[in-house]
């Protein structure tokens, strides 16, 4: 069921944006965090974008297509029918629930690699920024050390631009994080829209 409502949402625009043919389109591609789980879509960083990019003027719309629980297999299965809607600019945010799963990490690089490759066939122009992650020290010193070099190499090998932490600056804190200690609070999320919004900025067209 969520996943209809996503693919639906994809499809779905507002009168204004579908007679405006000059709107370019940023995915914001990911799982539970980009989701917003646990608070109001509308306080999911991906909404909170879209009102940094209306305050500045930017003729884009961010389009939410967070799916709780993704690991990066998941999202590769469904990035083509999520492509059949034209972008621009891509988030990518995937991995975290590997991590926590202890999935092997060459499978999780081989998933985000053939993701990117997706996206850039179908899009060639299409500019995508990566999210890294980060996951818990309890699956052993070598795992977690693996896992967080794993995106500057990707970054690095398809000359993409990467946020090495998405949530970096809001680890640790009770007010930023819900009370599982995985999943950001509404002010979390506001949190996060800046340490995105710093790297998405630059690349946007007025």
């Amino acid at each position: 069921m969520k996943l209809f409502l996503i693919i639906v949402s994809l499809f779905t625009l507002t009168s204004s944006q579908a007679q405006d043919a000059d709107t370019q389109t940023i995915l914001f591609f990911g799982d539970s965090i980009t989701a917003g789980l646990g608070v109001d879509k509308s306080q999911a960083f991906p909404a909170l974008i879209q009102q940094k990019i209306d305050s500045a003027g930017f003729n884009y719309e961010a389009v939410n297509a967070g799916l709780s629980g993704e690991t990066s297999a998941g999202g590769l299965r469904r990035i083509e029918w999520v492509l059949q809607r034209e972008i621009d600019v891509m988030v990518l945010e995937l991995g975290g629930n590997d991590g926590l799963r202890g999935i092997d990490l060459s499978d999780t690089k081989s998933n985000l690699q053939q993701l990117i490759n997706k996206v850039e066939t179908k899009y060639p122009d299409v500019q995508i920024i990566l999210a890294g992650m980060q996951v818990p020290p309890n699956l052993g010193q070598e795992y977690t050390r693996q896992f967080e070099i794993m995106y500057p190499e990707l970054a690095e090998e398809n000359e993409l631009p990467l946020i090495p932490m998405i949530m970096d600056k809001i680890g640790g804190s009770e007010d930023l994080m819900q009370g599982d200690g995985i999943h950001p609070t509404p002010e979390g999320h506001q949190v996060i829209a800046e340490t995105v919004w710093e790297k998405l900025e630059p690349m946007l067209d007025k």
